[in-house]
């Protein structure tokens, strides 16, 4: 279960490194094209990363959790030469955030010389930045200064012209943490979304860190906004989400509509004065537990903190 604060994840990380890098060489990268200038580096359970491409360098999506930064920049070196010159992360998550101060230390793709490799620079909502600087002060298992976003941004959105196309950096708030971001390519017709949308997994809703089930309904139809189906739904804008296949519009109505319909059917039995406790032995994810792995406990009780949050 995913359920924790980035605090409650960094007193895991230290615990579980060693067991970890036993399992860096195990991890099965791999390379797909989407459209465009924009692919996605598939690591299974590790996630995904969003990569552009082009003369100006490379820029990622999310970096995935430490330890496997050096067969990262082995697999994009299959597409391009050319550095890494922007990782944004979408979320604080350590497996979106963990490998972040050895991924852009290898901006030019583990050049030895520093002085032939600025680095690249890291991309970020300020909620996101501010919750990763507190963690660098905790004593116990600071997270690593250098993975720390510098370039941040508070307004609604931050935009960059990077490979000849119009990227758009965009905060969702308190979605599944308060510092979310999708990433929107828009010559390339492609968002990459983070953990706002695991195609086959229930969401995980951060309620420590910000994030309620409202948010993340409202966040999902930000991305159905912007996506722009083919015919028959059959095409037209992909979005690659924090882990899982490469989807479009149709997956993300399908996600959105089970997360309305299980909000719904739990702030009904909130109106009929039911507990916790007796929402999850009624099961109102029943009907989609087939569909969706993770926690359904986990995932209705986010809901319920969310719900009752105000009252």
């Amino acid at each position: 279960m995913r359920h924790f604060s980035i605090f409650a994840g960094l007193l895991c990380f230290a615990a579980v490194a060693t067991a970890q890098a036993q399992r860096d060489d195990e991890v099965e990268l791999h390379l797909l094209p989407v459209q465009g200038n924009v692919y996605m580096l598939y690591g299974g359970s590790e996630g995904n990363i969003a990569v552009q491409s082009g003369k100006d360098g490379v820029m990622l999506v999310n970096a995935m959790r430490a330890g496997l930064a050096e067969r990262i920049t082995a697999k994009l070196k299959e597409l391009t030469p050319e550095p890494i010159r922007y990782i944004v992360s979408t979320s604080a998550d350590l497996h979106n955030t963990g490998g972040n101060a050895e991924l852009a230390a290898l901006g030019m793709f583990g050049a030895t010389n520093a002085a032939q490799r600025p680095g690249a620079t890291l991309v970020a909502h300020e909620n996101l930045m501010f919750r990763l600087t507190q963690a660098t002060r905790d004593q116990r298992n600071p997270f690593p200064e250098a993975g720390v976003p510098q370039d941040v941004y508070y307004l609604p959105q931050k935009d960059i012209y990077f490979n000849g196309e119009p990227v758009f950096v965009i905060h969702e708030p308190n979605a599944h943490s308060d510092g979310d971001s999708i990433v929107l390519f828009r010559k390339s017709d492609t968002i990459a979304v983070g953990d706002l949308f695991t195609p086959d997994e229930y969401p995980v809703i951060g309620i420590d860190d910000g994030g309620s089930v409202q948010g993340l309904i409202a966040a999902l139809n930000h991305v159905l906004d912007l996506a722009v189906p083919a015919k028959l739904q059959d095409g037209g804008t992909r979005v690659i989400p924090g882990r899982g296949r490469l989807c479009n519009e149709a997956d993300v109505v399908e996600y959105r509509d089970m997360v309305v319909i299980v909000r719904d059917r739990i702030r009904s039995m909130i109106e009929n004065g039911m507990s916790l406790a007796q929402i999850q032995a009624d099961r109102p994810t029943r009907d989609f537990d087939t569909e969706f792995a993770g926690s359904p406990e986990a995932f209705v009780a986010s809901i319920h903190a969310s719900l009752t949050a105000s009252r």
